[in-house]
């Protein structure tokens, strides 16, 4: 079974990111994931355009922004230009007037469009967006903070997802308290990709490299 792992980039260790990126890209890690945050979205800062900017010099492999900021309309060409044709961006439909209008943005500039979904946003609230995204980004938990618990209940909307995706052109990725489990769990099931921080990845005794292959040995 063949799946996706992005690095959670806001875990990683910044007093050595340039080492910390190496690491990962020699480790075999798919892609960089970068939370971007305003402070306002959600309550919390992280990631920042430089920090988006620095990684993006250090690696050949695609990048994921995750932008967790109120209107992104206002300074999507801030991250458009900042990234490479075939790089990622995710936005939230709830934090722009007219999220499709976004998602053109990204498309012009030769970018995958993607959404990102809350817990508490329907699968049918974004139903229409799924005909021109490329990626849906399921948060399994509240956005803003990493190390928090998985919220069990949001298996229907993997369900609700997976079931539509054979009609349509999108992949779905996970995002939040991604462990052992749910990796063996949802990746049979056609997820295709899942975003690994603190619960996998970082932190750990072992290397990255040794982490990363020990996560695609898992049996299913």
């Amino acid at each position: 079974m063949n799946f996706e792992l992005m690095a959670s980039m806001m875990s990683a260790d910044y007093a050595n990111l340039g080492q910390e990126v190496r690491d990962l890209d020699e480790a075999g890690i798919d892609s960089f994931h970068i939370d971007i945050m305003d402070g306002r979205y959600v309550p919390n800062y992280a990631m920042s355009l430089n920090d988006l900017k620095c990684i993006r010099t250090l690696t050949d492999k695609p990048l994921e922004v995750h932008l967790m900021i109120e209107h992104p309309s206002k300074t999507i060409g801030l991250f458009t230009s900042s990234l490479n044709p075939g790089d990622t961006i995710y936005i939230h439909p709830e934090a722009e007037y007219h999220p499709s209008t976004t998602l053109q943005k990204i498309i012009n500039a030769g970018l995958v469009p993607g959404i990102a979904i809350n817990p508490g946003t329907s699968v049918e609230a974004i139903q229409m967006m799924l005909h021109i995204v490329k990626k849906v980004l399921v948060m399994n938990v509240n956005p803003g903070n990493a190390g928090q618990m998985f919220l069990p209940y949001l298996r229907s909307k993997f369900e609700k997802l997976l079931n539509l995706k054979y009609g349509m052109e999108f992949d779905i990725y996970w995002d939040g308290a991604c462990s052992g489990d749910k990796i063996t769990e949802y990746a049979p099931l056609g997820v295709k990709g899942f975003v690994v921080g603190t619960t996998l990845l970082f932190g750990k005794s072992s290397s990255y490299a040794e982490t990363i292959a020990s996560i695609r040995r898992m049996e299913f």
